[in-house]
């Protein structure tokens, strides 16, 4: 048994088609599944059923795979150490980046991470929240770059940025000409929501029950930019991040307004796994991101 193995065995969890794991470990579908035939055999045991049109895995399978990730993400932990006492701002660092973030931040902090830690390989990877928790516990990713909530305190946290929410209402609104409005005279108003799932939809709808304000729920969205579109439309209002109005500011038939008494934000911030070796990294990275976006905000 060696970690190639079981590095075949996850990913064939993971796609649950030979091909597409052959693919994903960069080895052709027989030598992937010849090896797995030859861990069955070392352990003795049946970890998968193999059929023409899918691969189930046995109970005994599900279980070492979960021990396997654990093995690997151990592995990775020993390399991380190793790097983190010789050159810590270098080899490779997996973020996870939730949809309302990833997009609006990376323009502006990938060239700035580039120019200060070279040696430094980001990989990035978008998804919610849950899911990105998950890859993160399971040592998959290093570190997420997300809106903080309640659940988070099994990680350890790194506030980057507080980020204030803005109202998108249509260009021909009758408030469209203002510059701000407070919270309160939004009483009464149905706002455009994202779908669940998104935490950006969990804080906007705190703001809004607390001040009377109701969700339109003939429609929810997948992405900002759809949120964007149906304000333009003319179908409804919505909160936006500061960061997501940044490029659209007067353009697509939306206004902005400033929301006060209280202003509606989300604190943004890195986490990663209590006692990471690579928390040297996280400080550092941590200080150019929230430098940059303060000046931007």
């Amino acid at each position: 048994m060696n970690l190639r193995d079981l590095e075949y065995l996850v990913a064939l969890a993971e796609e649950r088609h030979f091909r597409k794991a052959a693919e994903k470990c960069f080895v052709s579908q027989p030598t992937l599944s010849g090896q797995l035939r030859k861990l069955e055999e070392e352990l003795g045991v049946l970890l998968m059923e193999r059929t023409s049109r899918r691969v189930l895995f046995t109970p005994a399978g599900e279980a070492i795979t979960a021990q396997a990730r654990r093995v690997l993400a151990a592995t990775k932990e020993l390399r991380d150490i190793a790097r983190t006492f010789t050159e810590p701002m270098s080899g490779e660092l997996h973020i996870g980046l939730i949809p309302t973030v990833g997009p609006y931040l990376l323009p502006y902090i990938i060239p700035a991470l580039k120019q200060h830690f070279p040696e430094l390989h980001i990989y990035l990877y978008e998804a919610q929240t849950q899911v990105l928790l998950k890859q993160l516990a399971d040592g998959e990713l290093d570190c997420l770059i997300l809106a903080r909530l309640d659940n988070m305190d099994n990680f350890g946290a790194l506030p980057l940025y507080d980020e204030p929410m803005l109202l998108a209402l249509p260009a021909d609104h009758p408030w469209a000409g203002r510059g701000s409005i407070a919270l309160g005279e939004l009483k009464g108003e149905k706002l455009l929501m994202l779908e669940d799932g998104h935490c950006l939809r969990e804080q906007a709808m705190g703001f809004c029950f607390a001040a009377g304000i109701g969700e339109d729920s003939h429609f929810q969205a997948t992405s900002l930019e759809t949120l964007r579109n149906m304000v333009a439309a003319g179908s409804g209002l919505t909160l936006i991040p500061r960061l997501a109005v940044s490029r659209h500011n007067g353009e697509l038939g939306v206004k902005y307004l400033s929301v006060t008494d209280p202003e509606p934000s989300r604190n943004i911030a890195l986490l990663y796994r209590l006692h990471s070796v690579r928390r040297p990294c996280f400080n550092e990275m941590a200080k150019v991101i929230g430098e940059l976006v303060r000046n931007l905000l």
